[in-house]
């Protein structure tokens, strides 16, 4: 006989767990299942699912289990695809690429008749009355030599042209633009060079002599520079970065974010290097640092030479390509040293590019110099490009290496021509680096470099360009794991930020920043790393692409 009584009574209490099962469940703004999630935690752990709530994960786990716990009115399924941390580039120009989009673009031309021609396209569209472009690369063209402004100067002899070179550290520019400068063979700039055939200007300018033309460029409007700064956070949202460090920002444009950023109008999380000018560092140094949500300025960027490339880095001896050249200080080295016993009395981090290994031996022994008996400072060496072999033993957890391996596989094509076959071997060599300081912050440089951050990893894993070029590698005892790869395009590179308690992995109590690719970037075949997509994403739980 069945016992009314008993079912009665066990329906109540199965009814009774149901709802206290439910109860339990925690509503979440949105959860990730069935997905590859590759952590970065501190023992690089796998995950399948998680859980985010106010713009953070509030839990990581399984499939099931993040099922079990919470609910959410939006659930992605991702079938499997790989996940990974957001992105962080180290050291770009963020706001200068998006002003490039506004301009003539010279990357990947393969002569200065290429050059002349793009220039006269744009004008001929575009009517400026103030041509400025960027891009060119002598070392790319089959003539290797500088360029002269004679073309220049026949094109457009009412029109002022300004030319940047792929590297940021050289101007080709036309007489009319020398002649607002104020430039004639008479002028004399320190820390660079206003480069002469026959004792006649050729129109190059090679770092500080720059600045005399940067005098006589038409004004930034806020517009201007806000939509400047929405297409270059576009374009990075595409590649999957959620973080930019901009290497070397105005006040002006520093507060312009802020602003954006507080209206909803500017997502882009930016780690802002104030750029090292007596009104910048008066003005920041004096209100400590500041830090917003997406916004965090507690770093100066300082110049010490130039690049390689323009012959502007400085060596410990002559080019091997130009005898009796040394390169210049873009900032002396006296300089150097008070900058960095001024920002070691400040919370302020110190990034100082250095290309040269006469540069970086100045910069090392500055900052160790300044940063004696202090923990925990985190300054950063920019591209610590050519390193003396004896020179690698300053780098340590306090004096962090920010490099770009796509400047290695751009480089190798003529870098051994400028330094020789012995200095070569101390250059782009940040296997060394990571030994000597234990963390290695990745980034492009662009728009010097492409934006990719796929480009980055290929560059430090294979060591080839994206024709598999050479085909063991470029001085492959250098390469990178995937793995230090990884976190060096996130939690080293929010580390070298003072943010890897914010950002760098998927754990819990962080921002919810994090990218679906369409093949996973550590098991896919090397050779199709370059070609890799960004499906989704997601900047603080928000889908942003």
């Amino acid at each position: 006989m069945i016992d009314i009584k008993n079912i009665k009574h066990l329906f109540i209490v199965w009814l009774a767990m149901s709802l206290f099962s439910c109860d339990k469940k925690e509503t979440v703004d949105l959860l990730i299942v069935n997905a590859n999630v590759y952590t970065v935690d501190s023992t690089m752990s796998k995950a399948t699912a998680f859980a985010i709530k106010d713009e953070k994960f509030v839990a990581v786990g399984s499939s099931e289990e993040i099922r079990e716990q919470y609910e959410a009115t939006k659930v992605l399924d991702l079938e499997g695809k790989p996940i990974y941390p957001g992105f962080i580039d180290a050291h770009c120009h963020f706001y200068q690429l998006g002003l490039q989009e506004q301009n003539v673009d010279l990357v990947g031309t393969k002569s200065y008749e290429e050059v002349l021609e793009r220039v006269t396209a744009f004008q001929r569209e575009r009517k400026s009355n103030f041509i400025i472009g960027r891009g060119w690369d002598q070392n790319d063209w089959e003539e290797k030599e500088f360029p002269t402004k004679d073309a220049l100067d026949s094109l457009f002899p009412e029109t002022p042209v300004v030319l940047t070179r792929i590297d940021g550290h050289a101007y080709l520019v036309n007489q009319k633009a020398l002649d607002l400068a104020g430039i004639t063979e008479e002028t004399n700039v320190d820390g660079g060079e206003i480069v002469k055939e026959n004792g006649k200007i050729t129109g190059v300018l090679i770092d500080n002599p720059m600045g005399l033309v940067d005098k006589i460029f038409p004004e930034i409007t806020s517009e201007v520079a806000a939509k400047a700064l929405r297409d270059a956070e576009r374009i990075c949202f595409d590649y999957g970065l959620t973080t930019v460090n901009d290497a070397g920002l105005d006040k002006d444009i520093i507060l312009l974010i802020d602003s954006l950023q507080q209206a909803e109008k500017l997502d882009m999380r930016i780690y802002a290097m104030v750029s090292n000018t007596p009104s910048n560092l008066d003005y920041f140094l004096e209100r400590g640092v500041l830090k917003t949500d997406k916004l965090d300025v507690r770093s100066v960027k300082v110049y010490g030479d130039g690049a390689l490339g323009s012959r502007g880095a400085v060596l410990k001896e002559p080019y091997s390509d130009k005898h009796h050249h040394f390169g210049a200080m873009v900032t002396p080295v006296d300089e150097i040293y008070k900058i960095a016993e001024r920002i070691a009395a400040t919370d302020y981090q110190l990034n100082t590019h250095a290309i040269g290994d006469s540069a970086n031996v100045v910069v090392l022994k500055a900052y160790k110099k300044a940063l004696e008996g202090k923990k925990d400072r985190r300054w950063k060496v920019e591209h610590a490009q050519i390193v003396a072999p004896q020179d690698f033993d300053y780098f340590s957890s306090n004096i962090t290496p920010s490099v770009q391996p796509t400047h290695a596989t751009s480089d190798m094509y003529w870098a051994e021509d400028r330094v020789g076959a012995e200095r070569i071997k101390g250059a782009y060599a940040y296997k060394t680096l990571l030994d000597k300081a234990g963390i290695v912050a990745l980034g492009t440089d662009f728009p010097v470099e492409q934006v990719s951050p796929f480009l980055t990893f290929y560059a430090a894993v294979a060591r080839k360009d994206t024709a598999g070029y050479p085909e063991g590698g470029f001085q492959k005892k250098d390469a990178l794991s995937r793995e230090e790869a990884l976190k060096g395009m996130t939690i080293w590179a929010a580390h070298s930020n003072f943010e890897e308690k914010e950002k760098g992995s998927i754990e819990v109590g962080k921002w919810a920043d994090f990218i679906v690719l369409d093949k996973d970037i550590m098991t896919v075949p090397e050779n199709e790393i370059p070609q890799l997509n960004v499906e989704k994403t997601f900047l603080g739980g928000k889908q942003v692409r």
